[in-house]
């Protein structure tokens, strides 16, 4: 474990400094030249520092990006997903949102309007609650239980609607189902009038990372409609995910 954290500490001084000798090195994480040597010997050896021409100095290499890239492709979501957003909402006719989670909410980070759309709403930024909108219940189906239990609790399951779930035992039956069948959905249960459906995001490592959804108002969007809109919305989501890396099943 030292050994582990005397290399974090050199990649740390190269970030901080730009450049740094042996001597240098060796002086700042408090070791002898020699074993500062056998370090940045072995983080060369795996393309993660590199030595300057010729001036016996030492910095990052190239072979940090790969790791840095699984890192950003968390926050990568957005980009990845914006054209399979507008491609959806032109097609479906309706407003399509992508969601992460944010604490015990649901924060919706970009959002495309389809033709059909009357509202001039603008869902991104917008914090919405995890046991009654389909982005949510995606979000949740895929946590730990402990984990899900937690979020729950901190938010309240306030009842928003008549048709709001706010019993732990009714909504973990619906959640079971959720993570089984691959979609979500919400009718009138965040707000009277609006309906949704939902697919999980995953990132290169198959974890659910955001919930992609198409929402409209209830007298468009039926449970016939929610029902057509299941597999294209299944399929946007496997696309983003596709474009974060994954390639599973």
């Amino acid at each position: 474990m030292q050994s582990v954290d005397r290399a974090i500490s050199v990649l740390e001084i190269l970030a901080r400094r730009g450049e740094a000798g042996v001597s240098e090195v060796a002086q700042e994480i408090d070791v002898h030249k020699s074993t500062a040597f056998r370090l940045l010997g072995a983080l060369e050896g795996r393309g993660l520092v590199e030595q300057a021409e010729d001036r016996g100095k030492y910095r990052l290499g190239f072979g940090l990006i790969p790791l840095a890239g699984a890192v950003s492709d968390r926050l990568d979501v957005t980009r990845q997903g914006r054209e399979v957003l507008v491609r959806l909402a032109e097609e479906l006719g309706e407003t399509v949102n992508l969601a992460v989670l944010q604490e015990h909410w649901a924060v919706n980070v970009d959002q495309a309007r389809g033709p059909s759309t009357v509202s001039t709403h603008n869902w991104i930024g917008r914090l919405t609650p995890l046991h009654c909108t389909s982005s949510g219940k995606i979000l949740l189906a895929h946590l730990p239980a402990p984990r899900r239990a937690a979020l729950l609790a901190a938010s309240g399951m306030e009842r928003l609607t008549g048709s709001t779930v706010t019993l732990a035992r009714d909504l973990d039956a619906e959640l079971a189902a959720v993570a089984s069948q691959g979609y979500a959905v919400a009718m009138e249960e965040y707000e009277v009038g609006l309906n949704a459906v939902a697919a999980p995001v995953v990132d290169r490592s198959g974890e659910v990372i955001a919930a992609l959804s198409a929402s409209g108002p209830a007298y468009r969007l039926d449970q016939e409609r929610v029902d057509d809109l299941v597999e294209p919305v299944r399929a946007g989501a496997a696309e983003i995910s596709r474009r974060m890396g994954w390639f599973g099943g």
